[in-house]
């Protein structure tokens, strides 16, 4: 029925002047060029959006996957101090399998939700992706057809790619509708990370971090400087009341030693400064080997253990051993334990998006809504030009690759 009414002859015809049949081609010219235009850039655009979403994805993920592998490091460790202790102290046992417990819990939640996350974002993101293409592509092959049809004046082909190019329209505005909400998504997000830059503390970001709140993490970490600073200068009290442990006859590397290295300040913060420790100083790892030239093992008797100045029981210096250990290792991951407990490697994540990511981002984002739209519009504007052009050929003669109809 399309076809009989643009190419019958039961209605009349009206006659056109040649100068309208050239400037409705040139339109139809036009929109076409912008069209492809459009289109190219809108390729280019979905190219390069897609690239930098799954940059920004890949960031996220490697901060989850570094948090994970700091929580399998503290696990580990933690795992050592509970063995090591707990034929002595069943009350810091318990306490580390339970920090263990919470730790593995928290492992387990971040790679849950780093899968989830992984598998939707790359479904959307893909989906997003292939449509953009696919409805493009085809719609740029219409419009190459559409103008060799128009130019070889074949009515029923072209009435065809106009109906096909009306639908192809119709799904050009819905992905217009799906790149504006990737466009939104990035400038939210990216304000989000600067709000959450700004102003940690009050943020919506904060809610779905797995960190501790500032107040609870910073009375773990004191509590935990507290407790190393104290056991430590217990010890150089106990090495400075006790005469002949050696200290100053350790071999060629700790000649000259005074004490063991505390890595925290004192009160009221008890800082991490590991740096600042006094060159006369020992770390406490090494505290067993000093120990173990006083100790009166099993297969000695008491006489010759103080006639070789080994006056500490075997006991007691495995006891001493076990702790000195524990605190040794509690030292070495509590760089570790800051990480987690400020996010920082969340928080550096954030801040590489910020500096690098997100200007891209935003841009990419934003000219592939502003060309689809553009895209749309012109197809609107070209799809219009076409059916005007239809019925004004509609029922006229044209010579092959002729403009103006042949005059009857």
């Amino acid at each position: 029925m399309i076809y009989k009414y643009f190419h019958g002859n039961s209605t009349p015809i009206v006659d056109y002047p040649p100068s309208s049949y050239i400037l409705m081609f040139l339109l139809v010219v036009l929109f076409t060029i912008l069209a492809i235009v459009a289109s190219s850039v809108i390729l280019a655009a979905n190219n390069g959006f897609e690239h930098r979403v799954e940059r920004l994805r890949q960031t996220i993920f490697d901060a989850g996957g570094d948090t994970r592998q700091t929580i399998r490091r503290v696990i580990k460790v933690l795992l050592n101090m509970q063995t090591v202790l707990s034929p002595y102290d069943s009350v810091a046992n318990q306490m580390l399998n339970l920090t263990t417990h919470r730790l593995r819990r928290g492992s387990i939640m971040i790679q849950q939700f780093v899968d989830k996350t992984r598998h939707s974002s790359n479904e959307a993101i893909t989906s997003l992706y292939v449509a953009n293409i696919v409805v493009v592509t085809v719609n740029l092959v219409f419009l190459v057809s559409a103008l060799v049809l128009l130019v070889w004046h074949w009515p029923l082909g072209f009435i065809i790619i106009i109906f096909c190019c009306w639908i192809l329209t119709t799904l050009n505005w819905v992905l217009t509708g799906f790149d504006f909400f990737s466009h939104t998504f990035a400038e939210d997000t990216c304000s989000a990370l600067e709000d959450f830059q700004q102003n940690p503390k009050n943020n919506s970001l904060q809610l779905i971090l797995p960190c501790a709140e500032a107040g609870t993490s910073d009375k773990i970490l004191v509590q935990i400087g507290s407790t190393v600073h104290n056991f430590i200068s217990q010890l150089n009290s106990k090495l400075t009341e006790v005469q002949g442990l050696g200290l100053n006859d350790m071999g060629e590397n700790n000649s000259g030693k005074r004490g063991i290295c505390d890595p925290f300040s004192g009160a009221p913060n008890f800082s991490f400064t590991p740096d600042l420790c006094p060159k006369d100083t020992i770390p406490i790892g090494e505290l067993k080997y000093v120990l173990s030239r006083v100790t009166c093992y099993g297969e000695n008797s008491t006489a010759n253990c103080l006639g070789e100045g080994r006056f500490i029981p075997q006991a007691s210096s495995m006891m001493l051993f076990a702790y000195t250990e524990s605190i040794q290792d509690l030292i070495e991951i509590f760089p570790d334990l800051l990480s987690l407990t400020q996010c920082s490697t969340v928080k550096q994540a954030f801040s590489n998006i910020l500096q690098y990511q997100c200007r891209p981002f935003r841009i990419s984002a934003r000219i592939l809504w502003s060309s689809m739209l553009s895209l749309s519009i012109i197809m609107v504007l070209l799809v219009l030009t076409w059916i005007v052009k239809a019925h004004q050929e509609r029922g006229r003669n044209f010579g092959t690759c002729s403009i103006v109809p042949i005059a009857a």
